[in-house]
């Protein structure tokens, strides 16, 4: 792949830059990182590697030589980590897997040494330090495109931006580096929840106007709206992040209304198409992560969301893959969101499975205990399969309308300014006009309350890695609420506050003196 080609010739240029010893003498190469990447076309493939570490896990297709050492290459996978951490934890997922670790996920168990949130962990990072890197080599190109460079720069500090959020809302007290920091130089510093908010809140406020305008990017790279999106989620958590008093439901409305009144987003017709192959052609996603069979093949990202949940009495050819891992399936409450009032069904429940499958669990291991889950297929809304039946081409939506519709809704309710509750009502029932193919679900102003737009929530955007933080912000993740197997009992126990975020890894605290480790763990725990 030409990112790679590209790639390797940048990490050989500060290869030699490095190996100079002696600073009065030149490199005998001009080839400098500066000068690799004097050519926009050049930047532009490495800014492909920054997206494509999203979906791909190193630089050998599935397996091989992978970005991140120490630590099995699949569950190094940016949207497997992400969604582990998101769903199974939570009430929408359970595993049946043994694998070292996973089970404590389910049972919040986990510890400063668990491989899943480690491995996430190092994955932010990762992609946080090739975003400061790019943005560094590019900062002094000399060109006469510098128009297209500060839109790439823009786009590669949203990508910063995205996972600066992703290490906030899932670890808090996080070390920080930008592209100021020297390689090499002393290890980063750690910065308290509201340095990371602010940092993010300005960077996509600064990078807003050198983004594409709504829908007018290439498909897969960020624009205006995805910038306005993760704004809208990081004020929507702001009382989570600061402190109970720290509201920001304003802004919320603010920048969903922008996303919105954009007028190039539609809910598409049938909520399922949205998991399928050719959602790529859909006005509904604002932000995807592209998966692509043959060139972004990992055992992460759309292969680990189209094999895990894949077992029993499923026929793998019908959902284009070449085998199920019989791993995830969820439990009886999240089934009884979908609840079938006089035969008035909503589709969204459609894709789950149950022929050969329990309601009820015993025995958590037992993959045939518990609901199917089949949201996601390597195939197209015609049927006809991806081209490689290992790894899909299906795309994950990662920010789409229909969350912005809600954002927007929760906002009006928890007393956001410049909204309309009869706008708020209107948005939940478009998506519930779809979910129902008529008007027979629609609700009314006194039916939308926060606690119908938590389980709307669920029902719209399961498994698609919102879950665990809309739980601990409805306060509803650890000390509150209480589902099957959650905390290891099969009735469900609550669990200490201290696990609405995850420990800073082991290996990280011993490496960097600067950091302090989350309240409630301890080394190894």
């Amino acid at each position: 792949m030409k990112m790679n080609r590209v790639l390797i010739l940048f990490l050989a240029s500060l290869a030699i830059l490095n190996s100079c010893g002696d600073l009065d003498v030149e490199p005998e190469t001009l080839t400098t990182a500066e000068v690799a990447f004097d050519d926009p076309a050049q930047l532009e493939s490495f800014l492909a590697r920054l997206y494509a570490g999203l979906a791909v896990t190193g630089q050998q297709g599935a397996a091989g030589n992978p970005d991140i050492q120490g630590i099995n290459e699949g569950f190094s996978q940016y949207i497997r980590g992400y969604w582990k951490l998101q769903e199974l934890p939570t009430d929408e997922a359970v595993t049946a897997w043994g694998d070292v670790g996973i089970a404590d996920l389910n049972e919040h168990a986990w510890t400063s040494i668990n491989p899943f949130s480690n491995a996430f962990y190092a994955r932010i990072f990762f992609q946080v330090g090739l975003a400061n890197e790019f943005i560094r080599v590019s900062e002094n190109v000399t060109t006469e495109e510098l128009g297209e460079i500060t839109q790439f720069r823009a786009e590669a500090r949203f990508l910063r931006a995205l996972s600066y959020w992703h290490g906030l809302d899932l670890f808090r007290n996080i070390p920080f580096f930008t592209e100021e920091d020297a390689i090499g130089s002393s290890p980063p510093r750690q910065v308290t929840p509201r340095e990371v908010f602010d940092y993010v809140e300005s960077e996509l406020l600064a990078i807003e106007e050198d983004l594409f305008d709504p829908r007018q990017a290439p498909y897969g790279r960020a624009d205006k709206a995805a910038a306005w999106t993760l704004l809208a989620k990081l004020y929507l958590n702001a009382p989570v992040y600061l402190g109970a008093g720290e509201t920001r439901y304003d802004e919320v409305i603010t920048f969903t209304n922008r996303v919105i009144q954009s007028g190039v987003y539609s809910l598409h017709d049938a909520y399922n198409e949205l998991f399928l192959v050719d959602n790529n052609t859909l006005a509904e996603v604002i932000f995807p992560v592209v998966f692509e069979g043959n060139a972004t093949r990992s055992f992460g990202g759309m292969t680990f969301l189209t094999h895990m949940p894949v077992g029993g009495t499923m026929d793998p050819q019908e959902f284009g893959i070449n085998g199920g891992w019989a791993g995830m399936r969820t439990i009886s409450t999240f089934v009884d969101l979908f609840p079938d009032d006089e035969g008035i069904i909503d589709s969204r429940s459609g894709l789950l499975w149950t022929d050969g499958q329990t309601r009820e669990i015993e025995a958590i291991s037992d993959f045939r205990q518990g609901i199917g889950v089949v949201k996601y297929r390597n195939v197209d809304s015609e049927g006809n399969p991806g081209v490689n039946p290992e790894h899909p081409d299906t795309d994950f939506p990662m920010f789409r309308l229909a969350d912005v519709y809600l954002m927007y809704a929760e906002a009006v309710l928890r007393g956001g300014a410049g909204g309309s509750m009869t706008e708020a009502v209107d948005f939940i029932n478009e998506i519930r006009g779809r979910a129902y193919g008529d008007n027979s679900g629609n609700i009314t102003s006194g039916e939308l309350t926060l606690d119908f737009i938590l389980d709307e929530r669920s029902r719209e955007l399961y498994w698609e890695c919102h879950r665990r933080t809309d739980l601990i912000r409805f306060g509803q993740f650890s000390s509150e609420g209480i589902w099957p197997w959650k905390g290891g009992v099969a009735a469900g126990v609550t669990t200490p506050a201290f696990r609405d975020i995850f420990p800073i890894p082991d290996p990280e605290m011993a490496a960097n003196p600067n950091l302090k480790q989350n309240e409630g763990y301890t080394g190894g725990n």
